[in-house]
């Protein structure tokens, strides 16, 4: 697994594992586990000095992308101080921040992982500043030349001279278009930044030095060895003179270029040429106009034509062009290079973009996809000839539309919608509609506690009021509790049906004949139910859509296969490291937008040699995708620091006959006790059936506690992936001594790393040695804590994620519980989840609370849950039993 969190949190909270593996670890030769080891060792010890030191490295093929990219970002500065001509004169007062260009360039490559949405600008620039600090540090007590510690750190260094090669246009002489001038750099005695000047000056300022005359020299003598161009130069002493250059000659200039550059010689040319802004490519305009039905299908119309630069050619200018002489070529008032196999490339692309564009061939999908692989659709290899897309008004309105959600008009949902949405959901609300609109699947991937489920509910309200829909949500079982309460609490009037367990297995066929307005069910129904199949719906949703990430499985290629007219995927982590599972995710969406697995596999193995098509890559999935995070300004305002969630596991079907069976038993009991054997009946089941909720062993006293033998834990197991994938940390509260231990086992399957344990057993110095290790450097996930031991006078601030496992009715002590991470100190909100079972014991009284009656007031504050023993047979028997509310 490449952990893409970690390299983020590395240099933003002091949490980092360093993971270098792409490959799996039976894979690792023995050296690749050295060197693994070692850099881990290099990067907890001092990651600003590892880094800076891990750009000296190569052959890293086997670097997972996210290490890749960090290798990339320390290379590139090296590289940044090798290509300083003047690094002898300016030491570490040289200027090696970014320009705004190799800021650019830096973005491009940004790989894809669940912590890419914190590499920003800014993040970069930090990175940046840190290595440079490092740089300056190191240098100010180096006693040796610049030159001699980079190159003993990397004997294959291209090192900069302090020679420039100029070349800039010369309008006013048609016959010598181009000048040329050589110059080098020097400190002037009154100041500390080099000054260029012509490199004639070189001839008087070293005429007693002819060694160092030699030395400064040195990268046009190696230039000119394998250069006749500048070999000509020397031996006519034309170098050390301004010169006037024909187009011809500006042409072996220019191609030479590479290898000036790699033996040291800086060269300062036309942004035309560096850039290849005036390169011959085949340009389509796409999406001019609307096309006639919606959706990615939808056929686009498209026109192609040849552009030099912007500048539009006809086929008959081209093939006057093949009549010249190749070579630089002044064409419409732009420089441009004359290439006849280009030529010919670029005449039969055209002729076979004009066939598609005659037969109306190109649906969206295509045209979003020529953005990613743009020679794929006219059988383009080898980069015969570039393509370029440029939309049509329509398309280009559409794309802006779907990447800046907040300029869409809306209205407030539905009157028979019961809530108001934040401003960020109310975006999302209008992002939704206008994706559902067009056909287009959408994927909403807003962070964990930002309120996706009532986003979704509210657009289901608005197509219920509007439209006649089928609407089909596909959840993992341990949601449909939360489902449920949220469409009660925020559309009591939306007609739903639950296809789950083994009677909904055996009735789905008559059911599914005249479908509720929205049916609800499970990845594992889905694949068991096939009369699913048969219905065209008109929206399917899929919430933790993460579930269908792996295209190979029976779940996902079943699910795919059901008929929609509208798509949408809510997932907390819509981008994965592994990009296969990016794909799978818009196959299900948008089908045909990354193309075929094949294909976006060829794609995805060539990142490695050009990584800026991770840009191409992004600039294509994200109009599809909303996601916003917690830590934005926009969003952060308006939330409160502290956001507690309800969570509403399902009984599994062994919690269930246990509870039941519990219950019938004491139904019994109750008939022939009184007094004080009664209290202690009543007060021994309930605690029982709290066992019950959390797991089947707690209560029977074994130790397997197989995760999908409990609701609960499945839900612990959602909640905390997606912790785990952000690298934060959190806390969990158990009233249960005995459950802290299992939750610890399974916890460390999720992390994949041991966490922490406090209960009564824990000694007070343990206590505050664990307290420090859990706030301190090191990435410790989880912390599991009985409530009574780690409910008060703890700091653990390291945490900003607290869940309550199991219940302790009583608001003061959680809230007391809470507070060990919201408090003075905590940096971040805190989102506080509370695992409530649903239609036991649980949710009943969490309702009583809620609704702050006389129970939940004083009475059950102070008395814990000793208030359930004075209630009549009848209303303890209501109280416990399974059921709604």
């Amino acid at each position: 697994m490449t952990d893409y969190s970690e390299l983020i949190a590395s240099f933003t909270r002091n949490d980092f594992i360093l993971d270098f593996e792409s490959v799996a670890k039976k894979d690792f030769t023995e050296e690749k586990k050295k060197f693994e080891q070692e850099w881990q060792a290099r990067f907890r010890t001092n990651k600003d000095q590892a880094l800076f030191y891990f750009g000296f490295l190569e052959n890293l093929d086997f670097l997972s992308p996210t290490m890749a990219f960090l290798h990339q970002l320390s290379t590139g500065f090296i590289q940044k101080i090798a290509k300083q001509p003047d690094m002898e004169l300016s030491r570490e007062n040289a200027d090696l921040s970014l320009t705004p260009d190799e800021l650019e360039e830096v973005r491009k490559i940004i790989p894809f992982g669940n912590g890419m949405a914190h590499v920003n600008d800014a993040w970069i620039l930090g990175i940046w500043k840190r290595l440079t600090n490092v740089y300056q540090e190191t240098i100010r007590v180096y006693p040796g030349s610049i030159a001699t510690f980079l190159t003993e750190r990397h004997a294959g260094i291209n090192l900069a001279g302090r020679i420039f090669f100029h070349l800039v246009e010369n309008e006013e002489d048609i016959k010598y278009p181009f000048a040329f001038l050589a110059t080098y750099s020097t400190l002037p005695e009154d100041g500390k930044k080099a000054l260029h000047t012509p490199l004639k000056n070189a001839l008087q300022e070293y005429k007693n030095q002819p060694d160092r005359l030699l030395q400064l020299l040195s990268t046009v003598n190696r230039a000119a060895r394998r250069s006749t161009f500048i070999a000509k130069l020397m031996e006519s002493d034309d170098l050390f003179s301004p010169l006037k250059l024909t187009a011809q000659e500006a042409m072996v200039f220019l191609t030479e270029i590479p290898l000036y550059e790699e033996v040291g010689i800086t060269c300062r040319i036309p942004n035309w040429w560096r850039k290849k802004t005036n390169r011959l490519r085949l340009s389509l305009t796409v999406g001019e106009k609307e096309p006639a039905k919606v959706g990615m299908d939808a056929i686009l119309s498209f026109k192609p034509n040849l552009r030099f630069g912007d500048v539009i050619i006809s086929k008959e200018e081209i093939l006057k062009l093949l009549e010249e002489t190749q070579g630089l070529a002044r064409i419409k008032g732009k420089w441009v290079e004359l290439n006849h196999d280009q030529l010919n490339a670029a005449l039969a692309a055209l002729s076979k973009a004009e066939v598609l564009a005659q037969n109306e061939e190109l649906t969206l999908a295509q045209a979003m996809r020529l953005e990613l692989q743009p020679g794929e659709l006219m059988g383009l290899k080898n980069r015969e000839i570039a393509v370029d897309v440029a939309t049509g008004d329509w398309l280009k309105k559409l794309k802006e539309t779907m990447a800046n959600p907040q300029a869409l008009e809306g209205q407030k949902p539905e009157g028979s919608f019961r809530g108001e949405l934040r401003p960020y959901q109310q975006i999302g609300f209008n992002w939704l509609k206008y994706m559902v609109n067009l056909r287009l699947g959408a994927c909403l991937a807003d962070d964990m506690g930002l309120g996706k489920t009532v986003q979704v509910i509210a657009l289901l309200e608005h197509l219920r009021n509007h439209k006649k829909t089928r609407a089909l949500l596909i959840l993992p079982a341990s949601l449909i509790g939360n489902w449920k309460n949220e469409i009660m609490k925020f559309a009591p009037e939306m007609s739903y049906h639950v296809l789950h367990g083994l009677d909904a297995t055996h009735n789905a066929d008559e059911y599914l004949d005249d479908p509720e307005f929205l049916t609800i069910t499970t990845y594992g129904m889905a694949v068991r139910v096939s009369a699913l199949k048969k219905i065209c719906w008109d929206l399917i949703i899929l919430d933790e859509a993460q579930a269908i990430k792996n295209p190979g499985t029976k779940r996902t290629k079943t699910i795919k296969g059901l008929k929609a007219n509208a798509r949408i995927a809510m997932t907390g982590t819509p981008i994965e490291n592994r990009l296969s599972d990016l794909w799978s995710l818009f196959d299900f969406l948008n089908g045909g937008l990354l193309g075929n697995g094949k294909a976006f596999t060829g794609f995805t193995k060539g990142l490695k040699k050009d990584p800026t098509g991770y840009e191409k890559l992004r600039n294509l999935v994200n109009p599809f995708i909303l996601r916003r995070l917690k830590t934005e300004a926009a969003i952060i305002s308006d939330l409160p620091e502290k956001i507690e969630i309800k969570e509403y596991p399902i009984l599994q079907k062994k919690q269930m006959v246990l509870y039941q069976n519990l219950v019938k038993e004491l139904k019994k009991n109750l008939e022939v006790a009184g007094g004080i054997q009664r209290k202690g009946l009543v007060l021994a089941s309930i605690v029982k059936l709290k066992q019950i909720c959390n797991h089947p062993d707690q209560y029977l006293g074994q130790d397997a506690y197989k995760p999908n033998y409990s609701g609960k834990f499945e839900m612990l197991e959602n909640i905390c992936e997606t912790i785990y994938e952000k690298r934060e940390r959190v806390i969990i509260f158990t009233q249960f001594r005995e459950m802290t231990g299992p939750l610890a086992r399974f916890l460390e399957e999720i992390f994949h790393r041991p966490g922490l344990v406090i209960h009564g057993g824990t000694s007070v110095s343990k206590r505050t040695e664990f307290v420090e290790i859990f706030n301190g450097e090191a990435y410790i996930p989880f912390m599991v804590l009985s409530l009574k031991a780690g409910g008060v006078g703890l700091n653990l601030t390291g945490a900003n994620n607290v869940i309550h496992f199991d219940r302790w009715w009583n608001p003061a002590v959680e809230n007391q519980a809470t507070d060990r991470a919201f408090r003075i100190g905590q940096t971040k909100d805190v989102m506080v989840h509370k695992l409530i079972t649903a239609g036991t014991i649980e949710e009943k009284i969490d309702k009583l609370i809620e609704d702050k009656n006389q129970l939940a007031g004083d009475i059950i504050q102070s008395s814990g849950e000793g208030w359930i023993t004075e209630l009549s047979n009848e209303q303890l028997l209501k109280l416990l039993s399974l059921g709604g509310i």
